[in-house]
């Protein structure tokens, strides 16, 4: 999903009105001030994600408690204790039950621990690039944009931040362009295979162990499923449960996770297989309409695929641990809803429609979804700060803005959905990231592209590719969507985490960050 921002204003003949209606779509296309309002039931239901796990947080101080007494018992003390027991068998038997039931609600309640073993990012050959120079003669030779579209894309592209190594699928080379059903299928093959093939190489997992199986692809769905291209390339085993998620947007990728990790509270001793993807093949626009030739420019072969596991013993070799998942739905509003719209123009050529309300539905959305998410993560202190200041807003209804949160304490990586440079410059404003924090997000766009919901997982690999994980550091990946949607995923890394071998990065790691033109 592209947020928009990167498109011109129209050419109007009065050049006082040009000025105006360019900066009333430069105001449109920019994420709302998240200081001026924050909306108090989403900061109540973050705490109900706190809530839901006070047993454990009650439980632990009482242990802790009782380790400490205990290890200043000495022998005199164990002895008294032992004859006062003899002579109390009811208080033993009673103590006794309550201790296991305590501790059987405990282990059946709690959630079981969900660890990403490893992932895999899908990198095109090079026969599939397409330079700046090279995109724009190929769509000019087309014959189906007029110069208007042609001026307009070039544009689009000068100020999307997107590099020269960036690929497009393989039928989109030809003249002119040959898109079919075959030819979206051996894209779909190509890039998801080419992933697993990989997965399964370097984390030496067997087709028949994999229990759970869940794809997401927005654009393309055909029958039988991709999941089912899978199941049918791997023999994966017949009682595996399997889901294919489609039009769900750049955010499904987290969505999935989200599916396989419930599903993994419920089967046990398992793994997951998560693929995301998307499909240009097919979805290639060959219209004149502006708001439907963004996805063109912006939009590159990619996927990935990510090996989830439930086994404790696989927490030794894992490099991730899920902590949370926070999922923002807006599609309750019509506005959120159409923002990115699959339709057909005047001339009755497929596109996606991508609204001049994008950016502000966005800023709704990540404000939303960051709210909920800020008391499960914050440290204390930033909490009280924006509780307090909020209260007081409410209470005194005075001008006092809400204090916004200081994520960088809360995160030490962020993976931010590479959808475009508006999107990417507006969170960094929002959130009062520093440059570094979106490193990853910006050189991810710069040498794949948007590659949807799998734009993640680049970036996640890039910060790997640096060498700049660390045991116990926490990742925050945030994605939006069609529907509209923000998701949200935390990990915790379990140990100092190396690139793996044949990663998209590790031909061209070492000439990254590069200045991107603004």
């Amino acid at each position: 999903m592209e947020a928009g921002g990167n498109a011109p204003a129209d050419t109007n003949p009065t050049a006082r009105t040009s000025a105006r209606v360019g900066v009333q779509i430069q105001q449109s296309r920019r994420l709302p001030d998240f200081l001026q309002s924050v909306n108090l039931k989403y900061v109540k239901l973050g705490y109900h994600y706190l809530i839901s796990h006070l047993l454990t947080l009650c439980l632990v101080p009482v242990m802790i408690i009782i380790l400490i007494e205990a290890s200043q018992m000495n022998p005199d003390d164990i002895r008294q204790l032992w004859l006062h027991l003899q002579y109390n068998l009811v208080s033993v038997i009673t103590c006794s039950a309550i201790l296991v039931f305590g501790s059987t609600v405990y282990i059946m309640t709690r959630p079981r621990p969900v660890y990403l073993v490893d992932y895999f990012c899908y990198r095109a050959p090079d026969e599939l690039k397409a330079p700046f120079e090279s995109f724009m003669e190929h769509s000019r030779l087309t014959g189906d944009f007029d110069e208007s579209s042609l001026q307009f894309q070039r544009k689009i592209l000068e100020r999307s931040g997107l590099g020269d190594e960036t690929y497009v699928p393989e039928a989109m080379h030809f003249v002119p362009p040959r898109p079919s059903m075959q030819a979206a299928r051996e894209e779909a093959e190509q890039v998801m295979f080419g992933a697993l093939d990989n997965l399964f190489a370097n984390t030496k997992v067997k087709a028949k162990d994999i229990g759970i199986l869940v794809v997401n692809c927005s654009l393309f769905n055909p029958t039988p499923s991709l999941s089912a291209m899978i199941v049918n390339k791997y023999k994966l085993r017949g009682n595996i449960r399997s889901f294919n998620l489609g039009g769900m947007g750049c955010s499904a990728g987290v969505i999935a996770v989200d599916l396989a990790k419930d599903l993994l509270q419920v089967h046990r001793n398992t793994y997951a297989v998560v693929v995301s993807t998307e499909n240009i093949t097919q979805n290639w626009y060959f219209g004149n309409k502006k708001a439907m030739l963004i996805p063109n420019c912006l939009f590159r072969v990619g996927g990935a695929a990510v090996l989830l596991s439930n086994k404790s013993v696989d927490r030794r070799r894992a490099k991730y641990r899920l902590v949370h998942v926070v999922r923002t739905h807006r599609g309750s509003d019509d506005k959120a809803f159409r923002c990115v719209y699959q339709e057909q123009d005047d001339a009755g050529k497929t596109g996606v429609t991508l609204s001049k309300d994008l950016m502000a539905i966005a800023g709704g959305a990540l404000k939303t979804n960051i709210t909920t998410l800020g008391p499960l993560v914050l440290p204390i202190s930033e909490q009280l700060l924006f509780f307090a200041t909020l209260v007081l807003k409410k209470l005194f209804q005075k001008n006092i803005k809400p204090y916004i949160p200081d994520f960088k304490l809360a995160f030490d990586h962020f993976c931010i959905h590479a959808g475009g440079r508006a999107v990417i410059d507006e969170l960094e404003k929002n959130l009062q990231l520093l440059p570094e924090h979106v490193e990853a997000s910006r050189m991810t766009l710069h040498r794949f592209g948007n590659t949807s919901s799998s734009s993640i997982w680049y970036e996640l690999a890039y910060t790997e590719a640096k060498g700049r994980i660390r045991r116990g550091q926490r990742i925050w990946q945030i994605a939006f969507g069609s529907g509209f949607k923000c998701n949200s995923a935390v990990w915790q890394a379990l140990r100092h985490v190396k690139p793996a071998p044949n990663g998209p990065w590790e031909d061209c790691i070492d000439r990254y960050p590069v200045k991107v033109v603004q």
